[in-house]
């Protein structure tokens, strides 16, 4: 059930749902399209598994250097992801809680459709998601997914 603190993006990708999700769990893969263009995912490690470790460090001419520390709640392969960074490894809590973002993978004719829940505590953090560029961030970034999970299966 979404609420008024959840942004929502979803995109149309032609791949399957087995292979964008491949492109959200393996390291080599995230770090290809992780962060919006002309930024780079420099740093991604994935311990796939509830509990299990979620860390990416991005670089930005504008912005420098973001690290982001959390964890998986839920891992369903080709299907669901959740991670959140209000927990860290081994579900310990976090010192600066944010979000959980909540991924599927659906089936669709043409590939998959692909929608992120970005769930927030608080108006405030909501507004700070929007400020920071929710919708044209993982938008880029959603894209450059396709883009990665599309060449993929047609390889």
């Amino acid at each position: 059930m979404s609420t008024d603190l959840d942004l929502i993006l979803t995109r149309q990708v032609k791949a399957s749902p087995a292979t964008a999700y491949r492109c959200r769990t393996e390291p080599e893969l995230l770090m290809q399209f992780f962060a919006p263009k002309p930024g780079r995912t420099t740093e991604a490690r994935v311990d796939l598994r509830p509990g299990g470790a979620f860390y990416t460090k991005m670089e930005f001419e504008q912005f420098g250097e973001i690290e982001t520390e959390g964890c998986y709640l839920i891992v369903e392969p080709a299907k669901r992801l959740v991670f959140t960074d209000c927990l860290t490894a081994e579900f310990r809590p976090s010192t600066k809680p944010f979000f959980t973002a909540d991924l599927s993978f659906t089936e669709t004719d043409q590939g998959c459709e692909y929608r992120v829940i970005a769930r927030h505590g608080s108006e405030d953090s909501v507004k700070r998601h929007l400020e920071m560029g929710f919708h044209e961030g993982w938008g880029t970034v959603a894209g450059q997914l396709a883009a990665l999970a599309e060449s993929l299966d047609a390889a």
